[in-house]
C-alpha cells in the first residue's frame, strides 16, 4: 500500500474514533468542579448565578433550579436544546430556563469557561453551578439532573 493510502486510512480511523467519543458525550450532564474565576481582586466567585446576574442584570433565579443555556445565532442543536429545556422548565415546578447567547456576553463566557454552543449549566436554588452538559442534552438527561427538592417548606 503506498503511503497516500496509509495517511488515508489513519485519517478516516481518527474522524470515525472522533465522532464516536462526541457521539458518545454529547449532551452529558457532569458534574462540575469548583469555579476558578475571580474578581478582580482576586478573591473566588461563590456562585455562577452571581456571574450570570452580574452579565444580565436581575434575573429571576428558580426555587428548584435554574436551566442557563449559552447560544449562539447559527447554531442548530441550539434550537433543539431550546425547544427541550423550555419544556423542563414548564413541566417541572420550580424550574426557570435562561437563554444567554454566547456572542453578545464574551465575558461571562469566559468567566464560566463555556466551551461551545449549546452549553446548559444546572444551577440550584443556591445559585451553585451543580452540573453542565455541552451539547444537545436529551429530555431525559434534563430531568435527571434537576435535584430533587421539597418546595413545601
Amino acid at each position: 500500500m503506498s503511503t497516500g493510502a496509509w495517511i488515508a486510512v489513519v485519517a478516516i480511523a481518527v474522524a470515525l474514533a472522533f465522532g464516536l467519543f462526541r457521539m458518545l458525550s454529547d449532551g452529558r450532564f457532569r458534574g462540575t468542579k469548583e469555579l476558578h474565576v475571580t474578581h478582580e481582586d482576586h478573591a473566588p466567585e461563590p456562585h455562577a448565578w452571581d456571574a450570570v446576574t452580574d452579565a444580565l442584570g436581575e434575573t429571576e433565579l428558580g426555587a428548584r433550579a435554574t436551566l442557563v443555556q449559552f447560544s449562539s445565532a447559527f447554531c442548530a442543536p441550539c434550537r433543539a436544546t431550546r425547544r427541550i429545556l423550555g419544556e423542563v422548565a414548564e413541566i417541572v415546578p420550580g424550574v426557570v430556563h435562561v437563554e444567554i447567547d454566547a456572542e453578545h456576553h464574551l465575558d461571562l463566557v469566559r468567566r464560566l469557561d463555556i466551551m461551545r454552543t449549546p452549553t446548559t449549566l444546572v444551577i440550584d436554588g443556591s445559585g451553585n453551578e451543580i452540573a453542565r452538559a455541552s451539547g444537545a442534552p436529551r429530555k431525559e438527561q434534563v430531568l435527571s439532573a434537576i435535584p430533587a427538592v421539597n418546595l413545601e417548606s
